[in-house]
């Protein structure tokens, strides 16, 4: 028998209920369990996702260091043009979104509330 049975990412925000609406969105999830400082959601892949309550939240500022990213979530999508529209239809932010450096074509966004994540299309699975 597993240790540990259930596992969520938990992310702080002023406003979880409306964070919560965010990524259920995004996500194309469902809200399992909601109380008075916390609402977890789990997306369509089973992702699980938990928003915490927290009055003095303060959003990360990154690629700013004097207030770094702290977390952020990556996610895989079939089009990177078509989650951009929704990520920004949703309420969410670019921050860095064309010419990212590195091995991977990904995208930076900011969620409402200010966490960063990024996006990456769906590894190829043909050989070339």
């Amino acid at each position: 028998m597993a240790l540990v049975t259930a596992s969520f990412v938990v992310l702080d925000a002023g406003e979880p209920e409306k964070l919560a609406v965010f990524y259920t969105e995004l996500l194309d999830g469902e809200q399992t369990d909601i109380s008075l400082d916390q609402v977890e959601i789990r997306g369509a892949d089973g992702t699980r996702l938990a928003f915490r309550r927290d009055a003095g939240a303060i959003p990360p500022s990154w690629p700013r260091a004097e207030n770094n990213q702290q977390v952020h979530l990556d996610f895989l999508v079939e089009d990177l043009d078509e989650a951009e529209r929704r990520i920004i239809g949703l309420g969410g932010r670019a921050l860095e979104t064309k010419d990212m450096p590195g091995p991977y074509q990904e995208r930076v966004y900011a969620d409402p509330a200010g966490h960063s994540f990024t996006i990456r299309p769906v590894p190829s699975t043909t050989s070339e």
